[in-house]
């Protein structure tokens, strides 16, 4: 499989040499200085965080990390040392935040973007204070996990596109150099008119934490947070959400309707693997008479398949990362270079930064995040669900106030019970 967000945050932590050899990082940029604030100490958040300082290089800025939120002292401690082990100035500790409040300490603070990483159900949330406080942000995909979760979001996009603050989203596709050749060639029409599509993230499994008793519910499913719905909103929405978004990116919107399967195989103990699925196949319907085919998985032993597909009246294009590939009237295929789009997202919001370029992802991501929580709602209940629907409805996974101690565990979706 290609080298994943997940298997480079990985790597990275086996090896800080992964990441001092991207090149001594913060010491070797000129220029402004940029401060930041990571908001998610995870193996995410800390991949992030690097990626951002590896990113000064090009922009030409030097990152400065000046304050780490996380809600477990040692998520926040454990990035704080991944920074002093590549020769970087520490946090000092009164800026190391801890707790379900650290989001609100780390945006009062002088940095001027934050990084948010904690798991997606608490995104809308975050995002709502980085902009109230005037922070532009790096924000990861997905944004939320429910239709309320959603409006928030939008209405904070709003809120940042009004102080024109920038706004790089973690749909690294949109940043690496043989997608936006491929779209671009495709709406050029290059292709002809697209009139179908075929979307995958087929893999085997990730890791995960089993409850520790001496914890309490809240904390043990925040730890294990992919398989709670409430706070990943399930895979197709917190990993196949990147084939969704250049889905939409393609067809040039979003989808009027999806019609959607899925359930749970081979991940059934709810100890381990709370209440989502293991799969999931949906048919988006888009204007014009044209749909888009997807499926997503996480079954060891399967094959992989991570690509997407596009079908026009005159050719077909393949994407995947690093790869991108025109066939029919107009054959074409990717032979250029591309710096690694996970630092390249980083490149691209420093430069709107410093150089005061309109950039903001926020509504972007929010659509991509919706369309893949409606083709969560037709999989769990077996209904058709229009976007109208899925945007307006009300169900709340995510609280807006979290604390520690009961939660009980969701129950397991059941198509024909589960409501939309």
């Amino acid at each position: 499989m290609d080298l994943t967000r997940r298997n480079f945050v990985a790597a990275a932590a086996a090896s800080p040499f992964i990441l001092s050899a991207t090149g001594a990082l913060a010491n070797m940029a000129n220029g402004p200085v940029l401060k930041v604030a990571v908001i998610g100490c995870g193996g995410r958040g800390t991949g992030a965080m690097f990626n951002a300082i590896s990113a000064g290089k090009t922009s030409g800025c030097t990152i400065e990390v000046i304050a780490l939120a996380d809600l477990f002292p040692d998520r926040a401690n454990n990035a704080n040392q991944a920074l002093a082990e590549n020769g970087m100035k520490a946090v000092p500790a009164d800026r190391v935040f801890t707790g379900f409040d650290a989001y609100k300490k780390a945006c009062a603070t002088d940095c001027d973007f934050v990084i948010l990483a904690t798991p997606p159900g608490f995104r809308s949330i975050h995002f709502k204070e980085a902009t109230a406080k005037g922070k532009h942000v790096f924000c990861e995909k997905p944004v939320a996990v429910d239709g309320p979760g959603v409006r928030r979001f939008l209405e904070a996009a709003a809120v940042s596109r009004s102080k024109k603050l920038k706004v790089v989203a973690g749909t690294q596709r949109r940043h690496e150099t043989c997608y936006i050749d491929s779209v671009g060639r495709i709406a050029k029409g290059d292709i002809g008119r697209v009139v179908a599509g075929r979307v995958y993230w087929n893999m085997g499994s990730l890791w995960n934490v089993a409850p520790d008793a001496t914890k309490s519910e809240v904390e043990n499913q925040v730890r294990n947070w992919l398989y709670h719905t409430w706070l990943s909103g399930d895979h197709i929405v917190e990993q196949h959400v990147h084939q969704l978004d250049v889905m939409q990116w393609v067809m040039g919107g979003h989808p009027e309707l999806v019609r959607g399967v899925g359930g749970r195989q081979v991940r059934t103990d709810t100890t381990l693997f709370g209440n989502i699925n293991d799969h999931f196949g949906l048919e988006f319907q888009f204007p014009g008479d044209r749909f888009v085919f997807s499926m997503c998985r996480q079954q060891d032993g399967t094959d992989g398949k991570v690509e997407e597909m596009f079908i026009g009246t005159d050719g077909v294009a393949r994407m995947q990362s690093g790869f991108a590939e025109l066939t029919g009237a107009k054959p074409w295929k990717f032979s250029g270079k591309q710096v690694d789009p996970y630092t390249q997202e980083h490149i691209d919001l420093q430069n709107a930064i410093i150089k005061d370029i309109a950039l903001n992802e926020a509504e972007q991501v929010a659509h991509s995040t919706l369309c893949a929580i409606m083709g969560r709602m037709s999989a769990y209940s077996g209904k058709d669900v229009t976007w109208e629907q899925a945007l307006n409805d009300n169900e709340v996974l995510m609280p807006e106030v979290v604390e520690f101690g009961a939660r009980p565990q969701a129950p397991v979706a059941m198509p024909g019970k589960t409501r939309v």
